[in-house]
């Protein structure tokens, strides 16, 4: 069996799907994106086609040696979302070959179903009480929110006190029962985390994502061992050598994106490296349902999974949503708060091909808000 022909596909809301075909008739589908950046990525995936052409699909781990190190120049997310789509594909080559579902390749079901979230925002209370209701009576068990919008660089006493305001009044609608996790997105910085943090405590979230961006990640270790609250980060690292010391400073839940941190193969890898240092894998996935179904597979396969972010009516959701390019809903049917295991083979979702080509014709160019402080100066997004 060889590789004939690779192709991609701009697709709305801001996704990038990629297609690989084999001689055999056998093909696959992955999401390689940056979102914001689908085009540059969509070069990229161009780019390393010039390898996977006329090559053995199954042949997954040598290919994804040589297209991350082949080049010499490595990581970034623009080349890691790159392989990380095309490696989805090949999973899902292998899996249809094989007549199983890629968690069954990865060693076999660990669990018989996967707990999801559902995104809810609303910048007030009384909004944000609402959307979180909708989603306790769909079923959902836990839900994640947006911990603030811009936030001066040392937290004002009253920016604070709206964090847990909200913070509250989601607790208030879904009781003790019910989880809570809270995104900073990496708007605050480490005082003003270590700040919020305490006052979140009695709240009880789940974990707070992202309290400082990326590039702060030395600032780890102190916040660990000041914060009361489990925290996570992983959506902008993007390989087991990120990860190392970020584990090494004690975080509580790794979350890797399969379309962005090297796909299936990484993220496998780097669910192990974080079970070595006690961390649960909560991986990023506010994408569509070829990114979603890659990461259900990697969970059912994943002892150390926690809970599986996924973007239905999420509020990027413009212009298609979850299900807008897949012929048969029923693996995101979600029951309780939870999707159950499938036994399809390779990723297990069948794509509207049509549909995607279709969507590809007019395409986006979705890109993320600029945020500027009240005084003119540059504010994390």
């Amino acid at each position: 069996m060889k590789i004939t022909r690779i192709e991609t596909f701009l697709v709305p809301p801001r996704w990038l799907f990629c297609r690989v075909e084999t001689d055999d008739g056998v093909v696959g589908w992955g999401e390689p994106v940056v979102e914001g950046r689908a085009e540059v990525v969509r070069a990229a995936v161009d780019v390393l086609a010039d390898h996977l052409m006329g090559q053995d699909p199954l042949r997954i781990q040598d290919h994804w040696q040589v297209l991350t190190k082949g080049g010499f120049y490595r990581g970034g997310p623009v080349l890691s979302s790159a392989v990380a789509g095309l490696d989805q594909a090949l999973w899902d080559i292998a899996g249809k070959t094989y007549g199983a579902p890629v968690h069954a390749l990865l060693g076999g079901p660990v669990r018989d179903r996967v707990r999801v979230y559902a995104w809810v925002g609303g910048d007030e209370p009384a909004e944000l009480t609402e959307q979180i209701a909708a989603q306790v009576e769909a079923g959902f068990t836990a839900v994640k929110m947006n911990g603030a919008g811009a936030t001066s660089p040392m937290a004002t006493a009253a920016e604070t006190a709206a964090v847990v305001e909200r913070v509250a009044a989601a607790r208030e609608v879904l009781g003790p029962d019910r989880d809570v996790a809270v995104d900073f997105h990496g708007r605050f910085t480490a005082a003003s985390s270590r700040r919020v943090l305490a006052e979140l405590a009695p709240l009880h979230p789940l974990f707070v994502e992202e309290p400082v961006v990326p590039e702060q990640s030395h600032l780890l270790p102190g916040l660990v061992a000041a914060s009361p609250v489990p925290l996570a980060t992983g959506e902008r690292l993007y390989g087991r050598a990120e990860f190392l010391p970020v584990l090494t400073a004690g975080i509580a839940v790794a979350q890797p994106d399969l379309s962005h941190a090297g796909g299936i193969s990484e993220v496998h890898r780097i669910a192990s490296l974080a079970e070595t240092y006690g961390a649960q894998l909560a991986p990023h996935c506010p994408l569509g349902p070829i990114a979603l179904a890659a990461s259900l597979q990697v969970a059912f396969a994943t002892p150390n999974f926690l809970i599986q972010e996924q973007s239905r009516g999420i509020h990027y959701n413009k212009d298609g949503d979850l299900l807008s390019y897949v012929v048969d809903p029923e693996p995101f049917r979600f029951v309780d708060g939870h999707a159950p295991r499938g036994d399809a083979p390779g990723l297990g979702v069948t794509v509207d091909e049509a549909a995607v080509r279709a969507a590809d014709r007019t395409g986006h160019a979705w890109r993320n808000p600029v945020w500027r402080h009240s005084d003119g100066s540059f504010a994390e997004w």
